[in-house]
C-alpha cells in the first residue's frame, strides 16, 4: 500500500480532556483522516470514557468521520443515540451480544456504516459470516479498556487473515488496528494489511504543532 491509502484515525482518548474541542480542531487541521471516538462502560471493559453526548458536543469541531468504537454491552439500545450525535461509523463487538448480525443491521439501518470489532483472543473467522454486510474491521492488537499498552505481536497473523478475507469478498472494506500504534506497529500493521491506524498516545500529548508530523510518521 502506498502512503496515500493509509488512514490515521487518532483515538482522542488520549486528548487533554479539558480541551476536547481544541484537540480534536488540531488533529483535523494536523490531517487526521478519521476522529477516533472509544466509547467504554466499565462493563463489557473495565473503564468508563464518554457517552453520545460527549461527541454531539464535538461534532461541530470537525468535519472528519467520526470512527465511534463502541465497548459496551448491551450495544443495541444505544446505536441510535450515537448515530445521532453524529458517528459516521459504529463499530461493534463481536463478543458483546449474541445477535451480532442484527446489531449490524441496526447501525445501518441507523444511517452510518457499520463496524466490527475482534478482541486479541477471537478468531479472525468470527467476522466471516457478515464481512458483506461490513464496512470495517477493527482487529484490536491490545485488549481493550485502556490506552497506552503494548502492542501484542502474534495479532499480526489476524491482520493478515483478516486482509485475505476483505479481499476475497472484493468489497471496499477498512481494516482498522488500534492498540499500541507507533510508527513502528504502524509500519508492521500495514505490511500485515491494515489501512487505518487508531493511535492515542503516539499523537497526543505534546505540543499541538507536533500532530501534523506525528500524524505523517504513522503514515511512513
Amino acid at each position: 500500500m502506498n502512503k496515500r491509502q493509509i488512514k490515521v484515525s487518532p483515538s482522542i482518548l488520549a486528548a487533554r480532556f479539558d480541551r476536547l474541542g481544541e484537540e480534536v480542531r488540531a488533529v483535523d487541521a494536523a490531517g487526521a483522516d478519521y476522529i477516533h471516538l472509544d466509547v467504554m462502560d466499565g462493563h463489557f471493559v473495565p473503564n468508563i470514557s464518554f457517552g453520545p453526548s460527549v461527541i454531539k458536543s464535538l461534532r461541530s469541531c470537525s468535519d472528519k468521520i467520526f470512527d465511534v468504537h463502541l465497548m459496551i454491552a448491551p450495544v443495541d439500545p444505544f446505536i441510535g443515540a450515537f448515530a445521532d450525535a453524529g458517528a459516521n461509523i459504529i463499530t461493534a463487538h463481536v463478543e458483546a451480544g449474541p445477535h451480532t448480525h442484527r446489531t449490524i443491521q441496526a447501525i445501518k439501518h441507523a444511517g452510518c456504516k457499520a463496524g466490527l470489532a475482534l478482541n486479541p483472543g477471537t478468531p479472525a473467522e468470527a467476522i466471516e459470516p457478515l464481512i458483506d454486510d461490513l464496512d470495517l474491521v477493527l482487529v484490536m492488537t491490545v485488549n481493550p479498556g485502556f490506552g497506552g499498552q503494548s502492542f501484542i505481536e502474534s495479532v499480526l497473523r489476524k491482520v493478515t487473515r483478516v486482509r485475505e478475507m476483505i479481499d476475497r469478498s472484493g468489497r471496499d472494506i477498512d481494516l482498522e488496528v488500534d492498540g499500541g500504534i507507533n510508527p513502528s506497529t504502524a509500519a508492521r500493521c500495514v505490511a500485515a494489511g491494515a489501512n487505518v491506524l487508531v493511535a492515542g498516545t503516539a499523537i497526543f500529548g505534546g505540543d499541538p504543532s507536533h500532530y501534523a508530523a506525528e500524524i505523517d510518521a504513522l503514515r511512513g
